[in-house]
């Protein structure tokens, strides 16, 4: 990627970047510990493996819910007020929830019900952070480097993923607390980055609609666009039914036996494969074959997940997760592109809003999924048929969503970028979009 194209030129992209960075940093440190601290709570408190894997469940449940319904109204505020301020917003009451956990981790008094709680509000928080920062990224860059702009952002979001649960367990033999301690110091952070981007474009005042018309016509959109509908979708059954990371704990504590510096090791596996895949695009962004490319790197997750599923070796799991990491990376580079690309700045909020619903569905509310079936049928078992259904997920997808299958390029339809032109006033190439 020559440095005339490159994103990380554009001064609001760079704060940005960063802003993501600490974000995702101190969100997967937390992650972790929250899951590890809830596991070995249920254990100590003489769950059985199967019971306390419902915890785990629990946990990701109390994350989805609120997310679930206020996903609608989200989208609506990351489109009609201020992205930056959200952003910056969500990232200090997130530090809040880092104190609270912080507190009764260093006191000793943590318990089952303080993450419960914890784990309610971030849902919340979370609800409005994503929609915000997705549809603020494509503001900051011309549509022509978007593409390399999603790749850079993917690489800041799995640079945390790697480093976050890498730290969050060292930090934590060190003193359970300091995960959340330092975890408090990166939102504030991000909150700072975000304060340093300036003069964004405005879109074109609109007439006034009602905020039910304007949620609809978002859900609207997302149903009539088969690319986009099929592109957040796929991801959606895939990843809910193949999560693995929401066992993570069990297969540390008693499957493979390796302990808090396992689980960090676990965590960070997939987190290795997505960065390098995502450091690849960035500099040699794809550009042909990109449906069926999507299709085939879903298809791989799964068969992967599969193996891991029934693995006894430490070596294994981690080869296998980092084939995990690079396949769905593939994937998210590839749908971001086309839903960012074919979706018009003036909805981009509420469809990202609804991409982050069935982001959270797959994660969060798979979470739960896993953490029950392995309830029911024990984790190997729970894990394997989530990889079986991924694969399954995508021969369907590709007869129901045909334009997967035959999308070449990244390219939106014409009819789409003049309304995308008409909706903000601006050209593509217009460097009031650029940002600097």
């Amino acid at each position: 990627m020559s440095t005339q194209t490159s994103p990380f030129r554009i001064a609001n992209f760079r704060a940005f970047w960063f802003a993501r960075l600490a974000t995702t940093l101190a969100q997967y440190a937390m992650m972790l510990i929250i899951g590890w601290q809830t596991y070995n709570l249920a254990r100590d408190g003489g769950m059985s493996v199967g019971e306390a894997s419902g915890q785990l469940a629990l946990i990701g449940l109390l994350q989805f819910v609120p997310l679930f319904l206020l996903t609608p109204f989200t989208g609506l505020a990351a489109d009609r007020f201020d992205r930056r301020l959200l952003g910056q917003l969500t990232a200090l009451l997130q530090l809040v929830c880092a104190g609270v956990l912080a507190a009764f981790t260093w006191q000793d008094t943590i318990s089952l019900w303080v993450l419960y709680v914890v784990a309610v509000v971030l849902g919340v928080v979370r609800a409005f952070a994503g929609p915000a920062l997705s549809a603020l990224a494509p503001n900051l860059v011309p549509k022509e480097i978007l593409p390399s702009a999603i790749a850079l952002s993917s690489i800041s979001w799995q640079v945390g993923m790697i480093v976050g649960p890498a730290v969050g367990g060292v930090l934590y033999e060190i003193v359970p607390a300091l995960p959340y301690a330092v975890g408090g110091v990166l939102f504030l952070v991000a909150a700072v980055c975000l304060a340093f981007i300036r003069d964004l474009p405005r879109q074109k005042p609109r007439a006034p609609a009602h905020p039910i018309q304007q949620i609809r016509e978002g859900m609207v959109y997302v149903w009539r666009n088969k690319m986009v509908l099929g592109s957040i979708t796929l991801d959606l059954f895939a990843v809910f039914l193949a999560g693995a990371t929401a066992l993570f704990p069990v297969y540390a504590r008693d499957i493979l036996q390796v302990g808090a510096t396992g689980l960090s090791q676990l965590a960070m596996a997939p987190a290795i494969g997505a960065a390098l895949t995502a450091l690849w695009f960035s500099f040699r962004p794809l550009k042909n074959h990109v449906g069926p490319l999507m299709l085939l790197s879903v298809a791989a997750f799964g068969a992967a997940t599969i193996v891991f599923a029934f693995s006894t070796s430490m070596v294994l799991s981690l080869a296998m997760l980092f084939i995990v990491g690079s396949a769905d990376m593939f994937s998210v580079y590839i749908r971001q592109s086309l839903i960012q690309l074919h979706t018009p700045d003036e909805k981009r909020g509420r469809v990202s809003a609804v991409s982050q619903l069935t982001i959270s569905a797959s994660n969060e509310f798979g979470d739960f999924f896993s953490g029950s079936l392995a309830f029911l049928i024990g984790p190997v078992a729970a894990v394997a048929l989530g990889g079986v259904g991924a694969i399954v997920t995508v021969g369907l997808w590709a007869v129901l969503f045909p334009v997967l299958r035959t999308t070449r390029t990244f390219e939106p339809p014409e009819e789409l970028l003049e309304t995308d032109e008409d909706s903000d006033g601006n050209t593509a190439s217009d460097p009031a979009r650029k940002g600097a």
